[in-house]
């Protein structure tokens, strides 16, 4: 069994010193005359180091900690936080996060989670999702070059770079609250990247690649990571404009995830109960093509958006958020639930693990069975600035990649835009490659969308 009293690696503090930070502003509020009261301490630690053309540019360390407060009264909410652990800070904090709540309108969502919602700690799992890495910069900064030497030294068309980086962090918490739950875990997340140049004067192309896990052991050999980086550099190189028109869109699988990120967001508490979505009211609706399902999983061992509870310590589960293209489920925290007059959907802080799949995909379905199903048209690999309106589901971002044809590459592309509405380009999907990818908590594989528009010359 785990000995709570003594920090875990490269941590200050003990889970049990937590557990009694913790108690003492729950205590304290109580003492103060609060209805209801919950606290959380955390702290983080980390290194990341920076290189740029065989040099160290940056060492940095940051080592965070904070014990924040929630007060209720009624249905009145204020909050604060230090990151002074004394008795006598902890006690202003709450008497601060107290007094707030004393001036505060009213509002009848607010509130801790229902109990029934609250995760137990029997039902509290082990994820695995905590691997310390005992690096220090010195260390960090030869990975760091290894990959951006790698990278240099595919071509001599590479001519410069814009760095490579090492990240280590870890950070742990524990949080209770008034309603019952009490719980709290470590984890950890490692980085690492390279950003190279290809060709000279005008011609000139930059792309990254990068490896991210929560055990560094898993991460991608730096000289991998660093070849891969150069090759898609050196791919864009000649790149030129495409004429105006519509034509079938393939998002590669990183660009993939953000489509589904979009989704997330369309159909989360905040948006709908503000109603500012273009998916409001679409419980049981189709949302997407009818072979399409995504799933959510909170229980994935080492995943980066595995927990086992929310935000807010509710309970969470496995489930279909789209089965067959239709829409099961929103993702609700305890806060925008009462506002829908809903359950919440343990989604406070986020979704878990997402998966987008088609019925459709089969095992061969790579990149290049993807590239023949898109005949000709637009394989987009890179995308630029911030046009999504959630209101309308209007899409138009600046975009690069490549041209085309007969199932084959043609030429790279660049400087220009690609617009649509998610509303049809999610009805739109195609097919979904074999090629998945988990960029943070999202899986998926390159997305083929039926047709877009594609401004260029």
């Amino acid at each position: 069994m785990q000995d709570t009293s003594q920090p875990q690696a490269g941590f200050s503090y003990s889970r049990a010193r937590f557990e009694e930070l913790v108690d003492t502003a729950i205590a304290h509020a109580r003492a103060l005359g609060a209805t209801d009261a919950g606290a959380e301490a955390s702290e983080g630690v980390g290194l990341s180091v920076g290189v740029r053309m065989g040099e160290l540019e940056t060492v940095e360390r940051n080592r965070d900690k904070s014990l924040g407060v929630t007060v209720y009264l009624g249905q009145r909410r204020g909050n604060a936080s230090t990151s002074d652990f004394s008795r006598a800070a902890i006690e202003r904090t709450v008497q601060a996060a107290y007094d707030i709540a004393r001036f505060t309108a009213e509002d009848p969502a607010a509130g801790l989670p229902d109990p029934a919602d609250v995760a137990q700690p029997h039902e509290q799992r082990d994820l695995d999702l905590f691997h310390p890495w005992s690096i220090d910069s010195e260390q960090a900064a030869a990975l760091a070059l290894a990959c951006e030497r790698a990278a240099l030294a595919v071509d001599r068309r590479i001519t410069n770079s814009e760095g490579a980086s090492v990240s280590a962090q870890q950070s742990h918490f524990f949080s209770a609250h008034t309603h019952g739950f009490r719980g709290g875990y470590a984890s950890s997340r490692h980085s690492l990247s390279v950003a190279p140049i290809a060709g000279r004067g005008e011609d000139m192309q930059r792309d990254y690649w990068y490896s991210s896990m929560r055990d560094a052991a898993e991460l991608a050999a730096p000289e991998a990571v660093g070849r891969y980086a150069a090759e898609r550099a050196l791919s864009r190189l000649g790149s030129r404009k495409i004429a105006t028109g519509e034509c079938p869109v393939l998002f590669e699988s990183p660009l993939a995830a953000g489509l589904l990120g979009s989704f997330v967001q369309a159909v989360s508490g905040g948006a709908l109960y503000r109603r500012t979505s273009f998916l409001l009211d679409s419980l049981g609706k189709p949302v997407f093509a009818d072979h399409i399902d995504v799933g959510e999983d909170p229980f994935v061992r080492s995943g980066k958006g595995s927990s086992p509870f929310d935000e807010e310590g509710v309970r969470v589960q496995p489930r279909q958020v789209v089965e067959a293209g239709r829409l099961q489920g929103y993702f609700l925290s305890t806060y925008s639930a009462r506002k829908l007059g809903l359950k919440t959907t343990g989604n406070a802080g986020g979704s878990h693990n997402l998966t987008l799949s088609s019925r459709r995909t089969r095992a061969g379905d790579d990149l290049d069975a993807m590239l023949r199903q898109l005949g000709t048209g637009l394989f987009v690999t890179e995308l630029m600035g911030q046009g999504v309106n959630y209101v309308t589901g209007d899409y138009s971002r600046g975009a690069s990649g490549f041209w085309v044809e007969n199932g084959r590459i043609a030429y790279p592309v660049q400087e220009i835009t690609i617009a649509g509405n998610l509303r049809d380009m999610f009805r739109g999907i195609q097919a979904v490659g074999a090629d998945t990818y988990t960029y943070g908590a999202k899986t998926v594989g390159s997305i083929l969308i039926d047709r877009m528009t594609v401004a260029g010359n």
